[in-house]
C-alpha cells in the first residue's frame, strides 16, 4: 500500500473517532443521578387489642388480647396503651365483654364491664333493668330471636265483643338473653327454641311490662331488623301506668264504696 493512502486512511480513522466522541457529548444523556428515598416511619406506642372474635358475655384473659404497635397520632381517648396502663393485660384479667369485639379492634373500656360473676348485671347499661317474659314457637318469632336482637313487644287482649285488641306496649327494646343463653352459638349447633326472654327496659318499660303481663292474654315479640337499632328504644305504653301519667291513683271511698278515681284530691 503507497504511504498516501495509509496516511488518509489513518487520518479518516482519527476524524471518525474525533466525530464519534463529539456526537456523544453534543447528544448523549447526562449521567443518571441516584436518588434515595429516605422514608421515616411514625412513632407508635402499643395499644392493647382484641386477639380474637369476642361475643357478649366473654371474659377476657392473657388468650384474647395482646399489644399491638399503634400510630401515636391515630390514638384516640379510650384506648388502653402500654405507656398509661402497662400491666392491662393482668388487671382486665376475667373482665366481661358488653358489646362485640371484633379481631384486632382496641379493647376500649365502655365494651368491658366488672370481672364479677354476676355476669347478667355487668351487662346492663347503666339507669337499665332487665326484665323476663315467657316466650314459645308462636310468640317468639319461631325461635329465630337471638340475644343482642331488637324486638317490639305487644299485648294481645279479648275485647267485648268475642274480638282480639292488640297493641305494641314496648318498641325497639334489645334482648338480652333467651333463657341463660347471653349469646348466639357460633359451632354451627342448631338454635333452641327458648321458654323465656330477658329484655332490656327502662324502669317506666319494666312498670309497662309488668302490667301488660297481668292484662293480656298474650304478649308476642316481633323481631325487627338490625337497620333499627339506631332508632329511639325507651317509648312505651305510658296508659299502662298508674294515672296514665305514671302518678298513682288515689281512690275515694264513701260509705265503703269507690265513688271516685283521681291522681289529684283537692282538700276543701
Amino acid at each position: 500500500m503507497k504511504p498516501a493512502r495509509i496516511i488518509i486512511l489513518a487520518v479518516a480513522v482519527a476524524a471518525a473517532g474525533l466525530a464519534g466522541v463529539l456526537a456523544v457529548r453534543l447528544i448523549g444523556v447526562p449521567p443518571e443521578q441516584v436518588t434515595q428515598e429516605v422514608v421515616r416511619q411514625a412513632p407508635t406506642v402499643n395499644v392493647l387489642i382484641s386477639a380474637e372474635n369476642l361475643p357478649v358475655g366473654a371474659r377476657l384473659n392473657d388468650k384474647t388480647m395482646r399489644w399491638m404497635p399503634w400510630p401515636e397520632g391515630s390514638v384516640v381517648d379510650g384506648f388502653i396503651t402500654e405507656t398509661n396502663r402497662p400491666k392491662a393485660i393482668e388487671e382486665l384479667n376475667g373482665m366481661v365483654v358488653r358489646l362485640p369485639i371484633f379481631e384486632g379492634e382496641p379493647v376500649r373500656a365502655e365494651k368491658i364491664a366488672d370481672s364479677s360473676s354476676r355476669i347478667m348485671s355487668s351487662l346492663l347499661p347503666s339507669g337499665k333493668r332487665a326484665v323476663a317474659t315467657e316466650i314459645s314457637v308462636a310468640t317468639g318469632a319461631g325461635g329465630f330471636i337471638l340475644p343482642n336482637d331488637r324486638v317490639d313487644v305487644i299485648m294481645v287482649s279479648k275485647g267485648t265483643e268475642n274480638n282480639y285488641l292488640t297493641e305494641t306496649v314496648l318498641s325497639n327494646v334489645r334482648v338480652l338473653a333467651i333463657d341463660q343463653q347471653i349469646e348466639e352459638k357460633d359451632d354451627g349447633t342448631k338454635s333452641v327454641v327458648g321458654t323465656t326472654a330477658t329484655l332490656e327496659l327502662t324502669p317506666d318499660q319494666t312498670k309497662v311490662i309488668t302490667v301488660a303481663q297481668q292484662m293480656a292474654d298474650r304478649l308476642s315479640l316481633a323481631l325487627r331488623s338490625v337497620a333499627d337499632a339506631q332508632e329511639e328504644d325507651t317509648s312505651a305504653a305510658d296508659h299502662l301506668l298508674s294515672g296514665g301519667s305514671g302518678a298513682p291513683i288515689i281512690q275515694v271511698i264513701k260509705s265503703g264504696e269507690i265513688i271516685k278515681n283521681t291522681t289529684e284530691v283537692q282538700m276543701k
